[in-house]
C-alpha cells in the first residue's frame, strides 16, 4: 500500500520535523553548560553565544512551522475546538515568549558578564547564580516541549 501524500501529510512531515530539528537542538544545550564547566569557565562565554544561535536560528523557527503547521491541520481536521490542540498552542506560545523575553536576553547578558569576569579574574557568585537560574528555565522549557508532544501524541479528550 502507498503512503498518501497531500498537503496534510506534507504539513505533518514539516511539523515533526520542525519539532526534531528545532526543539530537539535545544535539549542538547543541557549538557553545555555543566560540560563548559568542567571543561573550565573560559568556554562559558562561548555556552551563552552558542545557546543564542540556537534559539535565533532553530528553536525560534521551529516554533513557528510548528504553530503554522499545526494551525493548518487543526483547522483542515475542524479540531481546533479540542482542549489538547488548545493546550499544545499555548505551550508553543509560551516558549516563544520564554525565547525573546528571557533566553535570548539572558544569554546576550550572561556573554558579555562571563567575558567581563573572566578578563577580570574570575566570576561571581551573582553571575553563576544568574547562569543557573537560566538553567533551571531551561529544564521548565523542557519539561513544557515533552508536555506538548504527550498532548500531540495522546490526544486526550479526543
Amino acid at each position: 500500500m502507498l503512503a498518501t501524500f497531500n498537503l496534510y501529510t506534507l504539513s505533518l512531515f514539516v511539523h515533526i520535523a520542525a519539532a526534531v530539528v528545532g526543539l530537539g537542538a535545544s535539549f542538547a544545550l543541557a549538557v553545555g553548560f555543566p560540560l563548559a564547566i568542567r571543561l573550565g569557565d573560559r568556554y562559558l562565554p562561548f555556552v551563552h553565544q552558542l545557546s543564542l544561535e540556537v534559539t535565533r536560528k532553530l528553536a525560534s523557527p521551529a516554533l513557528l512551522v510548528l504553530i503554522v503547521t499545526g494551525l493548518y491541520q487543526g483547522i483542515d481536521a475542524d479540531r481546533m475546538d479540542e482542549p489538547w490542540i488548545g493546550a499544545t498552542f499555548a505551550i508553543a506560545i509560551a516558549l516563544g515568549a520564554l525565547q525573546g523575553a528571557y533566553f535570548i536576553p539572558t544569554d546576550r547578558k550572561l556573554s558579555a558578564r562571563a567575558e567581563q569576569e573572566l578578563s577580570a579574574g574570575g566570576l561571581t557568585d551573582e553571575y553563576r547564580q544568574q547562569a543557573q537560574r537560566e538553567g533551571a528555565m531551561g529544564v521548565a522549557a523542557g519539561l513544557l516541549i515533552v508536555v506538548a508532544v504527550f498532548l500531540m501524541v495522546t490526544q486526550p479528550g479526543a
